[in-house]
C-alpha cells in the first residue's frame, strides 16, 4: 500500500495532443511558406511610380499578376523616406526581402505605365514575373472537410459511447459492459442489519449469500445453487437497499448496473454488453449480478411490434435468457433483478431455471414500520414525546422511502422552527406535508367558500364516526392544503380481506361532504371532485374486478398478467356493460341517500362540529368525543 501512495500518478495520454499538433505544424508552414512577403511595407500604386520616376527602384518581381513586390537600389535605401522599409523579417535572414508591396487592378495598364517610365531611366527597372503557390495551405484547405467530419465523428461516439470504460469511452469499447463492480477493494458499507422490515424478502436474499458462502453444504444433497432471484414489489419499498445489502455481505465480487444500461442506438450493442458483462461475472466467479429495473429490457416480446422490424430490446432480451440458461452457461454466477412492474416482463425470463425465485417485497405492515422508523430516527436527535408506536400507526400505506421522506421533512419542520430535537408535532406535521401538500394559510376564500368547505369536511367526520367500518379519524382541517381545500385525516384499520359492508361504509363516509352540502345548503358543489373519483373506483372494482354484485354475479373482469393477446378491448358484451354501469350507478347512489339520512338524523351535532371547525380551524377526534360521545366501534388505538 505505501508504494502504491508513493508512486506519482502518470498522466493518461489525450489523443487530443496530436491533432493540436499536426494543426500547429501545418499552420507554421503556411506561414513559412509566404514569409518572403513578412516585413514588406505597404504602398499604394501611385507612391510606386512615384518612386520609380526618381529611380529609387532597382527591381520589381510581380506575383500571380495581381501583388509586386518592391526592390529599392542601395542607394534610395539610405534616403530618409525609404527608412521605415528597410527593417528585414527575422523569418529570412539569408535572403533579402522586398521593400514595399502592393496590389494593383489591370496587368495591362500596370505594364503601359510602367513601360513610359522606364524608357527615360538609366538602368532600368528590373521586371519578373513570378508564380506562386502555397503548397502546404492549399492541402490544408482540401484536407479540412474531412478534418472536420471525423472530429465530429470522433467526438458523437465518444458521447454514445458515455466514457463507459476505462479505455477512456472510445468507439471500440461501446460493447463493453457499464457494470459496476463492487469487491473486496471496493467496500459496500450497507447490510442486513440496515434493512428493516421485510423479514421474509431478506430471508431469501440471506440464503442467496449463504449458497455462495458455502456451496458445498447445499450441493453434497444433490442441490443446485438457484440461478436468479427476482425482487418484486411497490417503488420504494427497498427493493435495491436489499440489493446493497446482499453486495455488503457477500464477499464476493457484485456486477451492479440498470437495465437501461444495456439500450444504445446502436444495433447490437445491448447484446454485446450482456456477453462482455457474463463474461467478466464469469471470470470472477463465484459472483452475483444485479440488474435494477430489469423491465427496460425484459419486456414480453412481440408486443407492440407493429413494423416486424428486429427490435433491438427483443436482441438484448434474448441474449439475456440465453446467458442465463443455455448452452455454455455454469452455476456460479447468480442473478439478482428487481422490478417494480412484473406484468410486462417476458414468460421465458420468469420461468424456473432463469429466476428461480420470485421474491415479493409489500408495502410494509405496522410491526414493520416500527422497526424502519427506529432506523431512521438514529441520526436525528428526538424529544422524549416522540413515540415510534404512535408513528407506525399514524402511517399506513407508507413505503421505507416514505418513511426515510417522513423522518427527514419532520427534521427540516423542527429546524425551520429554531428547535434543539424534533418532537412529536414535527412528524405529524410532516405526515400532513407528504399526504395533503404544502399548507396554503394565505390562499384568497370567502367566507361563504370557507363555510361550504367547514361543512363538507363535517359531513365527512360525522358519517365515518357512525358507520362501524368506517377507518376512525384523526382530524379535520379546513386549512388550505396542495390543491385542497380541506381536508380529513383517518386511521384505516389494514385489512388483508376486505367484506362488502366495510366497503361500503368506507363510500358512505366518502359521500358524506356532498351530502352534507345538500343537507345544509340544499346545494352541491365541485368540491367532491376527488371523492366522486374515488367512490366511482371502489363500485367499479366491486362489480367488475371482486364480484360483490348479485346482478353481474361471481364474475372478474381483471387479467392479473396483463395480457392482451387477441386485442380485446373489453371481455364483456354491450348489454353486461350497461348492466354493469347501472350497477355502478346504483351503488353509489344507496350509499349517498344513506349518508344524507345519517346527517338529517344528526343535523344539530353537524351544525356544532362544523362551527367548532370555522373557529379552530383544526379538529381532532376529542372534539368530536365532546359532541357526538365516545365512539362505540372504536378499537383500542392510540390516534392523538
Amino acid at each position: 500500500m505505501k508504494n502504491k501512495k508513493n508512486n506519482p500518478k502518470q498522466a493518461n495520454f489525450n489523443q487530443y495532443w496530436i491533432f493540436g499538433t499536426i494543426a500547429i505544424i501545418f499552420l507554421l508552414l503556411n506561414i513559412f511558406s509566404s514569409s518572403g512577403n513578412i516585413g514588406s511595407v505597404s504602398t499604394t500604386p501611385s507612391k510606386f511610380f512615384e518612386f520609380a520616376a526618381n529611380g529609387d527602384i532597382e527591381k520589381i518581381d510581380i506575383i500571380n499578376k495581381r501583388e509586386v513586390l518592391v526592390y529599392l537600389s542601395r542607394d534610395a535605401r539610405i534616403k530618409d523616406e525609404h527608412k521605415s522599409s528597410n527593417s528585414n523579417s527575422i523569418f529570412s535572414v539569408a535572403s533579402r526581402n522586398p521593400n514595399y508591396k502592393f496590389e494593383f487592378g489591370d496587368l495591362q495598364n500596370f505594364e503601359n505605365n510602367l513601360s513610359k517610365i522606364n524608357e527615360n531611366l538609366n538602368p532600368k527597372i528590373e521586371i519578373s514575373y513570378v508564380t506562386k503557390q502555397n503548397i502546404w495551405g492549399d492541402i490544408l484547405i482540401s484536407m479540412l472537410p474531412f478534418i472536420v467530419i471525423i472530429a465530429i465523428w470522433i467526438f458523437i461516439m465518444r458521447r454514445m459511447s458515455g466514457g463507459a470504460t476505462g479505455g477512456g469511452g472510445q468507439i471500440f469499447s461501446i460493447g463493453k459492459s457499464k457494470a459496476k463492480l463492487f469487491d473486496a477493494n471496493s467496500k459496500v458499507k450497507v447490510t442486513f442489519e440496515d434493512v428493516a422490515g421485510l423479514e421474509g424478502a431478506k430471508e431469501e436474499v440471506q440464503e442467496i449469500v449463504d449458497f455462495l458462502k458455502n456451496p458445498k453444504k447445499y450441493t453434497a444433497l444433490g442441490g443446485k445453487i438457484p440461478k436468479g432471484a427476482l425482487l418484486i414489489g411497490s417503488p420504494g419499498t427497498g427493493k435495491t437497499l436489499l440489493a446493497k445489502a446482499v453486495a455488503g455481505e457477500a464477499k464476493v465480487p457484485f456486477f451492479s448496473l440498470s437495465g437501461s444500461d444495456f439500450v444504445e442506438m446502436f444495433v447490437g450493442v445491448g447484446a454485446s454488453r450482456v456477453r462482455d458483462l457474463f463474461k467478466k461475472a464469469k471470470e470472477k466467479s463465484p459472483s452475483i449480478i444485479f440488474i435494477d429495473e430489469i423491465d427496460a429490457i425484459g419486456r414480453a416480446r412481440g408486443k407492440s411490434n407493429f413494423t416486424g422490424s428486429n427490435d433491438e430490446r427483443e436482441n438484448t432480451l434474448n441474449q439475456l435468457l440465453t446467458e442465463m440458461d443455455g448452452f455454455g452457461t455454469n452455476t456460479n454466477v447468480i442473478v439478482i433483478a428487481a422490478t417494480n412492474r412484473a406484468d410486462v416482463l417476458d414468460k421465458a425470463l420468469m420461468r424456473a431455471g432463469r429466476f428461480d425465485r420470485q421474491i415479493y417485497v409489500d408495502l410494509p405492515d405496522v410491526r414493520e414500520r416500527k422497526k424502519i422508523f427506529e432506523v431512521h430516527l438514529k441520526p436525528l436527535k428526538k424529544s422524549s414525546n416522540v413515540d415510534v408506536d404512535f408513528l407506525s400507526k399514524q402511517t399506513p400505506g407508507f413505503s421505507g422511502a416514505d418513511i426515510a421522506n417522513v423522518c427527514n421533512e419532520a427534521a427540516l419542520i423542527a429546524a425551520r422552527k429554531n428547535k434543539k430535537s424534533v418532537g412529536k408535532q414535527d412528524f405529524l406535521d410532516a405526515v400532513d406535508r407528504i399526504v395533503g401538500g404544502l399548507e396554503k394559510k394565505n390562499k384568497i376564500i370567502t367566507e361563504e367558500e370557507k363555510k361550504a368547505v367547514a361543512f363538507h369536511e363535517a359531513g365527512h367526520a360525522t358519517v365515518s364516526w357512525m358507520l362501524e367500518h368506517a377507518a376512525p379519524l384523526v382530524k379535520v382541517t379546513i386549512v388550505p392544503r396542495g390543491r385542497s381545500l380541506g381536508a380529513a385525516w383517518y386511521l384505516p384499520e389494514e385489512r388483508l380481506i376486505v367484506r362488502p359492508e366495510q366497503m361500503l361504509d368506507e363510500m358512505c363516509a366518502t359521500l358524506g361532504g356532498r351530502a352534507a352540502e345538500k343537507v345544509i345548503f340544499n346545494k352541491i358543489s365541485t368540491g367532491a371532485l376527488s371523492d366522486l373519483e374515488k367512490v366511482t373506483k371502489q363500485a367499479r372494482a366491486m362489480v367488475t374486478v371482486y364480484g360483490l354484485n348479485d346482478k353481474v354475479g361471481n364474475l372478474t373482469y381483471y387479467d392479473s398478467s396483463n395480457g392482451n393477446e387477441y386485442g380485446f378491448t373489453k371481455p364483456y358484451s354491450e348489454q353486461t356493460a350497461e348492466t354493469i354501469d347501472k350497477e355502478i350507478s346504483s351503488i353509489i347512489e344507496k350509499q349517498y341517500q344513506r349518508a344524507i339520512r345519517i346527517l338529517k338524523k344528526n343535523k344539530k351535532k353537524l351544525i356544532q362540529l362544523a362551527e367548532v371547525l370555522l373557529t379552530k380551524e383544526v379538529i381532532f377526534k376529542d372534539n368530536l368525543e365532546e359532541i357526538f360521545g365516545k365512539r362505540p366501534f372504536d378499537k383500542d388505538l392510540e390516534t392523538k
